[in-house]
């Protein structure tokens, strides 16, 4: 008779601990949820909302100022048919490819800087100086380089080279311009990383015997995949959203040659007042960028799983 009532007083007084840890869980939910709560609220507003008007807006005729009338497809049909996408899904292409340059250099550059030497810090300001400068500064200043009458380029190569006014050239030199602000960005992105790295792990490799580009690639790289994650994939995002170097140095000319998809879209808005028909640029831009985005995050899942 004893031995069950001290079970049963064992099981009374278990009870609460076992209730504990869930009441607690559910506080701690709730209590992350509270403080998530004004960030979601601001993405939903600033993000959420206005992509899914943008959609919308794209299956409609407006001009900004009279009533919107339902057009269904006929902006993307339109659209597809039209020559200057097509240039623009090409220059887009382009900026990528060349764009994707940017991390490599900037890895390089990273891994030049990245020692403790008498003056290094003003020697990695001068490399970042270009990226903290506006657009419009870069692409004015490229734009007396590439001047065929007195610009630096000119005297470099001893004669006049029409870049920007050259369908040949033009995007080609905004993409070099483009470059310039990106390489610096890129490079401390894998700085940050570098500072993260166990110097242990390093030496352990340089005593098994591990040199040069067999350290960097074995050992060093695989620790600087969240930098490489970031660094590639802001800069595919700059190569697909650019702009204002191309709104600065050639405003999509000539003869549209420089137009991207973010310029025509802009050009159709803004001049022709055709916001429905601009929705769709920026619908299509916006699926190309969420299906490299989306893939990228898979790609970093595996390897890290």
């Amino acid at each position: 008779m004893s031995i069950s009532v001290t079970q049963r007083a064992l099981r009374r007084s278990s009870r609460p601990a076992l209730r504990q840890p869930a009441s607690l869980g559910r506080r701690r939910t709730r209590a992350a949820l509270l403080f998530l709560l004004p960030g979601l609220a601001l993405f939903a507003v600033f993000v959420v909302y206005p992509i899914v008007c943008s959609i919308w807006l794209s299956f409609h005729h407006w001009d900004g100022m009279t009533p919107k009338t339902f057009a269904g497809l006929d902006n993307y049909r339109e659209l597809i048919a039209s020559d200057t996408f097509y240039v623009a899904l090409k220059n887009n292409l382009l900026w990528l490819v060349l764009f994707l340059l940017a991390p490599p250099f900037g890895l390089a550059l990273a891994l030049y800087l990245n020692q403790n030497v008498f003056g290094i810090r003003l020697i990695k300001s001068l490399f970042f100086a270009p990226f903290v400068l506006p657009g419009v500064v870069v692409g004015l200043a490229f734009s007396w380089f590439y001047d065929p009458t007195f610009g630096l380029l000119k005297l470099i190569v001893g004669h006049g080279i029409p870049v920007l006014g050259d369908p040949r050239y033009v995007t080609y030199g905004i993409i070099v311009a483009a470059l310039w602000p990106q390489i610096p960005f890129c490079m401390i992105l894998y700085l940050t990383g570098l500072t993260g790295i166990n110097p242990e792990i390093i030496e352990a490799a340089r005593m098994e015997g591990a040199r040069g580009f067999a350290l960097l690639w074995h050992v060093i790289l695989p620790q600087l995949r969240p930098a490489t994650f970031m660094a590639v994939v802001l800069t595919v995002i700059g190569a697909l959203r650019s702009f204002d170097l191309i709104s600065v140095m050639s405003g999509g000319g000539p003869f549209d040659s420089s137009t991207v998809l973010a310029y025509f879209m802009y050009d159709q808005a803004i001049k022709y007042y055709r916001e429905g028909y601009s929705a769709s640029i920026a619908v299509v831009l916006f699926a190309i960028m969420l299906v490299y985005i989306v893939w990228q995050l898979r790609r970093l899942v595996r390897t890290e799983s």
